[in-house]
């Protein structure tokens, strides 16, 4: 997928989590709202650096870095979901979100990792 595409997808996302995060402080619950942002946000800031990577390697560690993100968001998602400061709608559709960036990191990743190794042997 061309990295634009991908980047937009993030920074669609990141402006969703502000959003949410600005709606958890309006109810009071700061601690699981400053996590969400923290790693909500980081996904995109990490395929943003990715670009300027210093080599395949390093893209790759920065694309897996930000999949990870998106794991951590998915915990604070659900968690958010369990003790009911988000409703079913804003879940499903947010985690839907998250998930359809973790897959396009995900095929990204494989796709770069079976090239390097195309061309090592």
């Amino acid at each position: 997928m061309d990295e634009t595409i991908l980047q937009t997808k993030c920074d669609n996302f990141a402006v969703r989590i502000y959003k949410l995060d600005q709606y958890l402080k309006e109810k009071n619950e700061y601690s699981i709202s400053n996590q969400i942002l923290r790693s909500g946000t980081s996904i995109g800031a990490n395929v943003a650096e990715s670009p300027n990577a210093e080599s395949k390697e390093d893209f790759i560690h920065k694309i897996a870095i930000a999949r990870k993100e998106a794991n951590e968001t998915q915990y604070w998602l659900r968690l958010l979901h369990n003790v009911s400061l988000i409703d079913d709608n804003c879940f499903k559709s947010m985690k839907n979100d998250c998930t359809e960036l973790q897959k396009i990191m995900a095929a990204t990743i494989r796709s770069l990792v079976t090239k390097r190794n195309d061309e090592i042997g």
